[in-house]
């Protein structure tokens, strides 16, 4: 029986040859064009650590598809290190990057009438980019994340990337010695792998397992550590029973799939990225899902993990703690997640959990009990008020009290806000606006790691408020609020936000208010002109003129 969509489709005689010769070019038989021609989009790079160990996964993709049956077809993808762009104009870039990798995975699988994908990534924008080309393209596909970091150590404490940009705002307000700061810098990163905590990359390769589009427990493996190495074999054999069970990615990524995603990143305290990709996921899956979504979520998942950047552990920590299994576990059995929902599998989640303990060990705190979670809700809150009508998203745990009420500090660009910081002239109560940040005005969303981590390292990180229309690395924590809509680009309020106006931040309520009166608004509105584009030309003037707002994913392809 011939599984291969493109043998299937080509015309026999003259119009096949040429195809065909093509294929014998590289070294085809003709038993081959049976066989399912299944797609591996390769992150591979070594532009940075979380994707510089992924060469090795995808030949473990390649051997395992021939070894089930089916042709690999092996193709590229791109990546932006976030860590290494963060604080620059290669910033910008980052969640341009997540287009052009969807755009690639959709092109040569729809191009080339690929029968099925394995998509194999590692930096942030890798799992989102990958994730909404394989459900344009909706053929037969599984994910294969690249793995995590193991720590680095420096005088008996566990470092990660974040450990770096918190380390200069300490160095600079002369907490720390230069010889420390300088160690930290130099064994922070140990190895490949993407960021160690419950950051971007984790958090979204997380989500994916519950999704049921990768494997069970494959979410949370070190890259450096060899099962992974099995896991991305076992992969390309799940894949292959997929493509003949002709089992494809809108048939798994359904509304309540996304409800099981979402539930999982509330539970794990992941990134505020998430809530960006997700819609952007969801609106490639045409699944009816909205910023409110969120916050209906949150209401009811409490967060049961201790992981940083607002706790102790890290995810290779939580992998040994029973990984994400025993998350979904814990979940299910309090009946907040859907366990019918059926994954790459062939089974459902429910069946995938069976054997899988009802409570987490005793052995282990990285997993809470439901009954004594780290927090009773779900730390990603969807703010509203005049100053994000849209919505916006605010990271809350961690906060001894997540409302203030303070001057603003306005700053129409990154690099002046940091500046401000490291000059120490933001004082506990201050609210700092940076905006022109967002998809249309950045262009591009770029990340605030720098100027949030200074805060931390200067210890503002619960005293000083910041309101941005970018966005905020998955290592952020803090009294922030990101993804305001509209934003200031745009002509939303936080265009019109003057130094010394007050603006309230208050989680409790949920509410991002400007507390000036209705006709100084309308006044500021009046005189404010849309100020020109950064960008004229090439791949961010592009992003800039057709990305929707962050409140609907800041896709390229919306309505």
């Amino acid at each position: 029986m011939s599984f291969n969509r493109r043998s299937k489709n080509i015309t026999e005689g003259v119009a096949r040859a040429p195809n065909r010769s093509m294929y014998y070019g590289m070294g085809y038989q003709e038993t081959d064009f049976g066989k399912p021609m299944i797609g591996v989009a390769n992150g591979h790079s070594t532009i940075t650590p979380c994707n510089s160990g992924l060469q090795k996964l995808a030949d473990a993709a390649i051997e395992g598809l021939r070894e089930f049956g089916a042709n690999p077809q092996v193709f590229g993808t791109p990546t932006i290190s976030d860590g290494m762009a963060m604080g620059t104009e290669g910033m910008k870039y980052s969640l341009v990057s997540r287009e052009v990798i969807a755009d690639c995975v959709e092109t040569c699988v729809g191009g080339q009438w690929l029968d099925g994908v394995v998509v194999i990534g590692g930096c942030d924008k890798n799992m989102p980019g990958g994730m909404m080309g394989i459900l344009r393209a909706n053929v037969p596909a599984i994910y294969v994340y690249g793995g995590t970091i193991l720590p680095g150590h420096y005088k008996g404490q566990d470092l990660n990337i974040v450990s770096v940009f918190e380390a200069v705002g300490q160095f600079t307000a002369g907490k720390m010695n230069e010889e420390d700061f300088c160690q930290i810098e130099r064994r922070a990163i140990p190895g490949s792998g993407s960021c160690g905590g419950m950051y971007t990359a984790n958090t979204m390769s997380s989500a994916f397992e519950a999704l049921g589009m990768s494997l069970p427990t494959a979410s949370t493996m070190a890259n450096v550590e060899e099962e992974i190495v099995g896991y991305t074999r076992e992969a390309a054999r799940v894949l292959v029973e997929a493509v003949k069970a002709d089992l494809k990615p809108r048939d798994i990524v359904t509304k309540k799939a996304i409800e099981n995603a979402v539930a999982v990143i509330m539970a794990t305290g992941g990134s505020t990225n998430a809530v960006l990709h997700f819609l952007a996921i969801a609106h490639a899956a045409e699944v009816d899902w909205t910023i409110d979504d969120f916050e209906r979520m949150r209401r009811k998942v409490p967060v049961i993990c201790d992981l940083k950047p607002s706790g102790k552990y890290l995810a290779i920590d939580l992998h040994r703690a029973g990984g994400i299994p025993q998350v979904m576990k814990v979940l299910l059995k309090a009946g907040l997640l859907h366990g019918d929902c059926v994954t790459i599998t062939g089974k459902t989640v429910a069946e995938v959990l069976a054997d899988i303990p009802d409570v987490p060990r005793a052995d282990q705190d990285v997993i809470r009990p439901i009954d004594k979670p780290m927090y009773d809700e779900g730390h990603l809150a969807i703010l509203k008020g005049n100053l994000s009508p849209e919505g916006c998203v605010a990271k809350i745990t961690g906060l001894k009290n997540p409302v203030i009420t303070g001057p603003a500090r306005v700053f129409d660009d990154e690099q002046s806000a940091l500046a401000a910081i490291m000059a120490n002239r933001i004082k506990a109560g201050d609210v700092m606006v940076l905006r022109y940040l967002g998809p249309k005005g950045g262009p591009g969303m770029p990340e605030m790691l720098a100027p949030t981590s200074a805060l931390i390292g200067q210890g503002l990180g619960e005293s000083v408020g910041l309101v941005t229309d970018g966005r905020f690395s998955g290592g952020t924590w803090g009294m922030v609020v990101g993804h305001v809509a509209p934003e200031a680009f745009e002509g939303g309020l936080i265009a019109l936000v003057h130094e010394g106006d007050t603006v309230t931040i208050d989680a409790h309520q949920l509410l991002l208010q400007l507390n000036v009166d209705d006709a100084e608004i309308a006044r500021r509105r009046s005189a404010w002109k849309q100020p020109a584009p950064r960008y004229t030309r090439g791949v961010l003037a592009k992003f800039a003129k057709n990305a929707s707002s962050a409140s609907s994913g800041a896709v390229l392809d919306g309505d």
